[in-house]
């Protein structure tokens, strides 16, 4: 519960000095709201040209607050359109880079640029070279979970948020150490630790390796694909309590002629494949090497970690005597020559540490990594389980939206999917994310009166996903029913009103039912919300040349 949380600022009123280091960290700077101070600490100009779409944008600071523009020239340098929207937040603590979040209404968006620390300059934001979104790239729920500390997001609101929508905006106390209240309370109330054991709250140090790891990997570990748990929302997550209780992170399963390769929040995974893991007897987790409330500056990394190597190692552990060791730049630098960085494809100029610690750079993979599926879950590889239950698969319904949601890049999952939804038509054929999934099937099967049946039975359970409502009206307008298809392609609008495909799908539909007048409205509409597309705004003027719609 909500209420449950105070904040981090309530933390550091007794713990002073942990959070004002903890403040300057990467986690404690994760998000920021635009201030004066803010703009007076990163750079604020910056114009560019997307050469694949000829769109430019603009980033800039006035009166104190940042904005980013996006817009079109003709062949005479004359704007074509202009969309300037305010950069309300900052996401990032500029290690690699910096990004920006815009507000419309009670919808938020990723900002078009963003700025990168080893270019020193703004480009277009991760992602967005394989497309422009504009300002109408939605923040979801899985993401701003992690750059945040308490987001508000509504489920499955492609981008809606509650008001406000962030309780608190850095990655905070309570995202490691769980909600504090009832801390707090009992210290206000001359509460005494049990033989050193607060129970009030939970410390990661005194965890299970396996539970404080999970604390990280909610984050720091992505997989192949993370599914929530049936009713479950990422808020959900307590510190302490294994995080398979919340959601699954599963991993399709390396092969030897393509080992893992991908460092980009696979943090986890690759300490687990490192011989230090391993000779630990699993003991060695995340915390082992890093405080999660000091972080050193580039100078002081390579004796810091250092000491966290001769923990465990000697001198002698080595095989570089010491004398060549300290001709090396940085000097004896455990870190820098066992974890090596590592260019993140996801984002331009950037790198980051591969955690698989390796005793010299050719070090090939251990046979371990070749051999982490199970003989109930033959296909994926649970990264998550809660501790004594390695050899439980996720429940069914986890899986029929992991196997659903890998399918587009591993098409040999299709099968299996199918053989989980045949199961789940069986044991659970009421759930609404069955029913939605069985009419997908049935309106690719051609029998689309079972396929509204279905879907209407879904979008009435509670089911959200705009596929379903685009689903439904795809297999009404099948069945000759092209009007209620356009009723349900408004509902969909409503609640999904940024999303340029269903509008265009709604206006399409429209004009199907020769309802011009709603069409050209909805057109109208659309260029508002969508003024970089280019078919759009053309195919506006010339209704609008042709007068008032019949």
């Amino acid at each position: 519960m909500a209420s449950e949380y105070v904040g981090s600022t309530a933390c550091a009123e007794c713990h002073k000095e942990i959070y004002s280091k903890y403040a300057q960290t990467g986690m404690g700077r994760s998000m920021a709201r635009v201030t004066t101070e803010t703009l007076q600490a990163q750079p604020t100009s910056g114009s560019i040209e997307d050469k694949n779409t000829g769109l430019h944008f603009d980033v800039y600071a006035r009166d104190g607050k940042l904005f980013q523009s996006e817009y079109e020239l003709d062949s005479d340098g004359k704007e074509i359109f202009r969309d300037t929207r305010e950069v309300e937040w900052i996401i990032g603590a500029a290690e690699n880079g910096l990004g920006g979040l815009v507000r419309q209404g009670d919808y938020v968006f990723q900002a078009p640029l963003s700025f990168y620390s080893k270019a020193e300059r703004w480009e277009l934001s991760p992602g967005y070279e394989l497309g422009n979104s504009g300002f109408n790239r939605p923040i979801l729920p899985g993401c701003i979970s992690c750059h945040s500390g308490r987001p508000n997001p509504m489920p499955e609101g492609n981008g809606h948020f509650a008001n406000p929508p962030f309780s608190e905006l850095a990655v905070g106390c309570e995202n490691c150490h769980g909600p504090g209240l009832a801390h707090v309370l009992a210290h206000q109330v001359g509460f005494e630790n049990d033989q050193g054991h607060d129970s009030s709250i939970v410390n990661p140090a005194s965890l299970a390796p396996a539970l404080a790891d999970n604390i990280c990997m909610s984050c720091h570990q992505t997989g192949d694909v993370r599914v929530l748990k049936p009713g479950k929302d990422y808020k959900d997550f307590r510190p302490g309590k294994p995080l398979d209780d919340t959601l699954s992170i599963l991993m399709v399963p390396p092969k030897r002629e393509s080992p893992p390769q991908q460092d980009l929040l696979e943090h986890y995974y690759s300490m687990t494949l490192s011989k230090c893991y391993r000779g630990s007897a699993e003991k060695l987790s995340c915390i082992s090497c890093h405080d999660p409330h000091v972080e050193p500056t580039r100078a002081q990394a390579p004796e810091y970690f250092k000491k966290k190597c001769t923990a465990c190692h000697t001198e002698k552990s080595c095989a570089l005597s010491l004398q060549v060791r300290d001709h090396q730049q940085p000097a004896d630098d455990c870190a820098g020559c066992h974890m090596q960085k590592r260019d993140v494809r996801e984002i331009s100029h950037s790198s980051i540490t591969n955690h698989r610690i390796l005793t010299r750079p050719d070090e090939p993979f251990p046979e371990i990594t070749f051999q982490q599926t199970t003989p109930a879950l033959p296909d994926l590889i649970h990264l998550n389980p809660a501790p004594g239950k390695k050899g439980t698969p996720p429940p069914a319904l986890v899986l029929l939206q992991a196997y659903g949601e890998l399918v587009e890049k591993h098409p040999e999952y299709l099968t299996r999917y199918h053989a989980v939804l045949d199961q789940l038509e069986r044991t659970d054929p009421d759930d609404p994310l069955v029913q939605g999934a069985l009419g997908n099937r049935d309106l690719h099967a051609g029998k689309y009166q079972e396929a509204v049946e279905r879907l209407q039975h879904a979008i009435k359970g509670g089911a959200t996903k705009t596929v379903l409502y685009t689903d439904l009206a795809d297999a009404l307008v099948k069945l000759d029913r092209a009007s209620e298809a356009v009723q349900v392609l408004k509902q969909a609008a409503e609640r999904d009103p940024f999303n340029a495909e269903l509008r265009k799908r709604l206006i399409v539909q429209l004009i199907q039912v020769k309802d011009y007048a709603n069409a050209r409205a909805q057109m109208d509409d659309y260029v508002q919300l969508f003024p970089a597309d280019s078919f759009m705004r053309q195919l506006l003027a010339r209704v609008q040349s042709m007068g008032q719609p019949k």
